[in-house]
């Protein structure tokens, strides 16, 4: 027998993202003039951010990349762009994609109002992972590839710099 659970799981998903998305008041940061927002570093994003993409957190939890790879996307959403077979990291056109991707659930200079540093995050820790297929990825603000996620947002630089 063929079971309904997940997609009425995943419609419960979207549609509780989907109203916090649109109802929740405008962050502060969001209504600042762009000029006074950090930006958002490539490089430290290619060398920081990107590899937990690949990396395998915990025993019962999939790489980021097996949920989010493209073709499980449709190209909408946070997608990563496929991995040639045998390759183990993405080409500089890919990373680039893959910026551009992840760049737009971003409020630059506001971690806890960007959906990429909150989604995979315990609630417990100020997140909201109960929304998030793949569950809660980071039990803490204290883990650290979630500390490097929400230094790249902050706009840390791959120097070390957060100066615009």
């Amino acid at each position: 027998m063929v079971s309904n659970v997940r997609p009425k799981r995943n419609l419960a998903s979207f549609l509780v993202v989907s109203a916090a998305a649109l109802f929740a008041p405008v962050p502060f940061a969001a209504q600042e003039p762009a000029a006074s927002r950090p930006t958002l570093d490539y490089e430290f994003f290619k060398t920081k951010v990107e590899p937990i993409f690949l990396k395998k957190r915990e025993p019962d939890h999939a790489r980021c990349y097996v949920c989010h790879e493209t073709s499980h996307h449709s190209g909408k959403d946070f997608f990563l762009e496929r991995l040639a077979p045998g390759a183990s990291f993405w080409t500089e056109e890919q990373s680039r994609a893959n910026f551009k991707t992840v760049s737009k659930l971003v409020i630059p200079g506001n971690p806890m109002a960007s959906l990429f540093v909150i989604m995979p995050l315990a609630p417990e820790a100020a997140g909201i992972a109960d929304t998030h297929q793949g569950g809660r990825q980071f039990r803490s603000q204290d883990d650290p590839d979630w500390k490097n996620m929400a230094a790249w947002v902050r706009g840390e630089k791959a120097g070390g710099s957060s100066a615009p």
